[in-house]
């Protein structure tokens, strides 16, 4: 199947002269995705870089940071050389038929902390090649030399790493993972939770974009690498992966200056890649108006959305509805969906054709402005946009669209705050937003947003919280918030930290309610 991507062209010009330091910031050819990756500026080369102090750190220029493959921030190369690690003597661990591929030892992560290393790490590695982060034919894709470690035995926290909190309070601790370890750090990824099974896809490191897909296990912090079938996607990032009946129905995204509008689609029973076709794809389609219209001219409706990254997707009512991103060029704030009812069937008559079919969707009210690296959440039969940004600009603002209706209705806040890149999970009757970036800055913080009367509102957390990032994954599992991965602007990271939620979580909850907008 001809997958079909596109490529935009990119002006010279920046168009973040409207927040400080910004201005003189090109990117290089690293494989940024900033919020200029939402306008004008997307991967193209530096004319002139200005350093920013560590007090306002912009999302737009990070000069210290060496990348070619950005999913953020505007980078320029420095001489820094790597490190050689030796790798570990190897010895063969024996598979059982259908077990993932066992792969080898692997550069251990810089960021791994002190108080995790403390324990002796009982391990047994064989050589395994890697996908390769260029893409490549199904089948012929690993062809890298680096080894990859399984961990046999998890790295548990000491007592004296365990800072006292009552019982009832929320607290953040790094996950004691094991098993097929991701062989790179990753930002800019999808997790997709199936049952207690974690699926994640894609992403990108300071080498380039992923095709790889790890799965999690919630319940026994045990990574995994199956292997997969079928027509698998080509490296990406910044994308949207949805679920869909136990299928992950994976949309846009890109790598470098290639923007996708491809559609994917994962069936985590059979391990197996589809892609389906759609006729016209991102091409016109003409449109007759009524006989009563005076014009009687054609008019030219798409048919298909256009490539993008740094997108949102939710699932309501059998329709998969897509928000914003940007296409390199501009950032965008229109709304398709499309018809995923009829899947199941669709995929077992092998016509993935038949049962999916695109709509751009007419809204009401005010439009939200342009933007990208939002986070949207289906709460009832509402869609609720947080934050996000044009490329010039990081937004506060938090809109509901009502999906019945389509209308677009602003909140009116009390307390705002700006945020980018972040992640945003219900948990109840509150959305957890964890992270991002508020225009200065890369936070760690959580906002805890009341769905009930819209407005923020403060809660205590203790424990160890991971450092500040964006371009991470949150998601809800067996009571706890897992994060996933993420980049501070100088460091991507492979890292997994639980939020156990306790009694702190859910005492305030409101069990039933409904957005009125």
């Amino acid at each position: 199947m001809a997958s079909r991507v596109r490529q935009r062209t990119h002006y010279q010009g920046s168009i973040a002269s409207s927040v400080p330091g910004l201005s003189d910031a090109v990117d290089m050819d690293n494989d940024g995705d900033t919020l200029s990756s939402l306008s004008i500026n997307d991967d193209v080369r530096t004319l002139a870089t200005t350093s920013l102090s560590q007090s306002h750190r912009s999302p737009y220029l990070h000069p210290t940071h060496q990348v070619t493959a950005s999913t953020s921030t505007f980078n320029t190369h420095s001489n820094t050389q790597p490190i050689p690690v030796p790798s570990a003597s190897q010895t063969p661990v024996p598979t059982a038929p259908g077990t993932p591929r066992i792969p080898a030892s692997r550069t251990p992560s810089s960021l791994r902390h002190a108080s995790n290393a403390a324990l002796p790490e009982a391990s047994h590695t064989t050589k395994r090649r890697p996908s390769s982060p260029s893409g490549g034919r199904e089948g012929k894709a690993n062809r890298s030399g680096r080894e990859q470690k399984i961990r046999t035995t998890p790295r548990l926290p000491h007592a004296h790493d365990v800072p006292i909190a009552p019982a009832t309070t929320m607290y953040w601790s790094r996950a004691p993972v094991h098993g097929a370890l991701p062989m790179h750090n990753t930002r800019a990824h999808t997790v997709t939770l199936v049952d207690h099974i974690a699926w994640m896809f894609g992403g990108c490191d300071d080498k380039g974009c992923w095709r790889d897909v790890y799965c999690f296990d919630t319940e026994t912090m045990h990574w995994s690498h199956p292997e997969m079938l079928g027509d698998i996607p080509p490296p990406c990032r910044a994308h949207t992966a949805t679920l869909v009946d136990r299928k992950i129905v994976v949309f846009g995204g890109g790598q470098g200056p290639v923007y996708y509008d491809t559609t994917y689609i994962l069936d985590t029973t059979t391990r197996r890649w589809y892609a389906p076709n759609f006729p016209a794809q991102s091409q016109p389609q003409k449109h007759i108006p009524d006989q009563q219209s005076q014009n009687p001219s054609q008019v030219s409706d798409p048919v298909h959305p256009a490539p993008r990254r740094a997108h949102t997707a939710v699932l309501y009512m059998g329709k998969i509805y897509i928000f914003g991103g940007g296409n390199g060029l501009t950032a965008l704030n229109d709304l398709w969906s499309l018809d995923v009812s009829r899947l199941d069937s669709s995929l077992r008559s092998g016509s993935t054709e038949s049962g999916l079919k695109w709509s751009l969707i007419k809204t009401h009210g005010d439009l939200p402005a342009p933007r990208g690296y939002h986070t949207a959440n289906l709460i009832g039969n509402v869609m609720v946009v947080v934050g996000g940004s044009d490329g010039r600009e990081c937004f506060s603002d938090v809109w509901c669209l009502n999906l019945d209706s389509l209308i677009w209705t602003r909140v009116n806040l009390t307390v705002s705050h700006r945020r980018l890149s972040h992640t945003a999970t219900q948990v109840g009757s509150y959305l957890f937003i964890v992270g991002g970036h508020d225009g200065n800055s890369y936070s760690s913080e959580i906002l805890f947003y009341n769905l009930v009367n819209l407005q923020y509102e403060p809660r205590a957390v203790r424990g160890s919280a991971p450092s500040p990032r964006g371009y991470h994954v949150t998601i809800v599992a067996d009571s706890r918030l897992f994060l996933f991965g993420g980049f501070n602007g100088h460091d991507v990271f492979d890292d997994v930290y639980t939020l156990d939620l306790a009694g702190a979580a859910y005492l305030p909850q409101v069990m039933s309610f409904r957005i009125e907008v």
